[in-house]
């Protein structure tokens, strides 16, 4: 990933020098297995444990000439061994190390994105808090529907949140896995106390029945919650692009001292975290669609998903690491206008109160059907200017309300009144 979308604990995950070492600890480990078997010497252990980190450069020119980087890098750490070198990757095929290393960087990985999920998640619900009366027009199909609080809108994005924060625990446990069972899973050269040992110590799980290597539907659910995670914050970002829009003005992003939202037009001041967010979005639905499509290997294995997944892997984690930093700041400092937000609740001239008043027509006697046609005839010449809703239904001689049932009608605090129930939830979320 480039490093405008990289930010450092992720990166220093996925690193180079950090896959190295994951390597040598597996290397480490095993000798140590085979060490309480009595098979290794206990000098091999500590040999292994105190030969130098392998140099990257080393491991570079190494890999030059066997063509193959686990390969080389298993030259490099036997060779810097003064004693005990012939202990390293003994009974292992090369899968038994990376995709055991590799489980261990995407349980660090999972984790990491759980604690930004996490502090995404206080932000929202701080924010719905704040907003819970703020009062703003609904919209469906980008049309004026009927009155709801910011914090509302909010508060759907905090379970969603929340949902997402379950997915990739689930994800992530699923993942993050080993396997210590040679070339093709049968534990031919080295035996199952080996891989537990191992996998224990990496804080993994083992895959109960490998082949060559861990299963790719694994990764495959991995990138795809990563996905979906990212669909969620595209969610968040088109909702305040739209409320961002001139015409709109109820949201906007910060817009820091010194800032400069175009190059030509000064007075421009542009969402441009949440279109970059929708963007990110982009990459990581591509990423899951990759991961898809490496789960169907040849037999017991082939390298198929190996240049997917050098890819794949490392820059999804960095850009959904991003993307939620990103809308974590984006939501802790938007700009909300309540004052806008109730002038254009007002410019509906109450068309959206015309639900309550069609079951108040219906709970008077009258047929949906009837009810709906006075309630739409009116609210058609509200559409046009020719008066708020209100006004005209109490001109029309059609309807059988009251000037005071009428009235209860358009009372917003009635309207919403059952949305509590929401809250409470959304307390009992945050409690439990």
């Amino acid at each position: 990933m480039i490093e405008r979308y990289s930010l450092p604990e992720m990166t220093a995950i996925w690193s180079e020098s950090r896959k190295v070492e994951i390597w040598t600890e597996v290397e480490a480990l095993v000798v140590e297995a085979w060490a309480d078997l009595g098979v290794a010497p206990q000098e091999a252990v500590a040999a292994v444990r105190s030969a130098p980190a392998v140099n990257l450069d080393q491991w570079k020119e190494r890999e030059a000439v066997t063509n193959h980087d686990l390969a080389a890098f298993v030259d490099v750490l036997a060779g810097s061994m003064d004693a005990g070198g012939e202990w390293v990757h003994y009974g292992l095929t090369s899968s038994d190390v990376v995709d055991t290393a590799q489980g261990r960087l995407l349980l660090e990985a999972g984790r990491l994105l759980q604690r930004r999920i996490g502090e995404l998640f206080e932000v929202v619900v701080a924010k719905a808090k704040e907003h819970r009366t703020t009062a703003m027009v609904g919209r469906t199909h980008g049309i004026w529907a009927e009155p709801t609080t910011f914090g509302l809108k909010l508060a759907t994005w905090a379970f969603e949140i929340d949902r997402d924060r379950t997915r990739l625990k689930r994800a992530t446990d699923a993942v993050a896995v080993g396997k210590i069972s040679g070339a093709v899973g049968t534990y031919a050269h080295v035996p199952p106390s080996v891989e537990a040992y191992v996998c224990r110590e990496l804080e993994i799980g083992v895959e109960p029945a490998s082949s060559q290597v861990t299963h790719r539907d694994r990764h495959a659910e991995f990138l795809s919650t990563l996905a979906l995670i990212g669909s969620s914050l595209e969610r968040f970002a088109t909702e305040i692009r739209h409320l961002q829009r001139s015409e709109v003005g109820e949201a906007r992003e910060a817009f820091r001292k010194g800032q400069k939202g175009s190059s030509a037009m000064p007075h421009k001041r542009n969402p441009i975290a949440s279109e970059n967010v929708t963007g990110l979005s982009r990459l990581l639905r591509g990423y899951a669609s990759a991961g898809l499509e490496n789960v169907a290997l040849w037999h017991e294995r082939d390298i198929s998903h190996s240049s997917v997944e050098r890819v794949a892997l490392p820059d999804a984690c960095l850009v959904l690491d991003f993307a939620l930093a990103r809308m974590t700041a984006l939501i802790a400092d938007l700009v909300v206008d309540a004052d806008r937000m109730i002038e254009n609740l007002e410019a509906t001239r109450g068309l959206v109160f015309s639900q309550a008043v069609l079951l108040a027509l219906v709970e008077q006697g009258l047929s949906r059907d009837a009810a709906y046609r006075i309630v739409q005839r009116n609210a058609m010449e509200a559409w046009e200017g020719q008066g708020s809703l209100q006004d005209l239904l109490a001109g029309d001689d059609e309807s059988p309300l009251t000037a005071s049932q009428l009235a209860g009608c358009f009372d917003l605090e009635k309207f919403l009144a059952n949305s509590k129930v929401v809250w409470e939830r959304l307390d009992g979320l945050v409690a439990g």
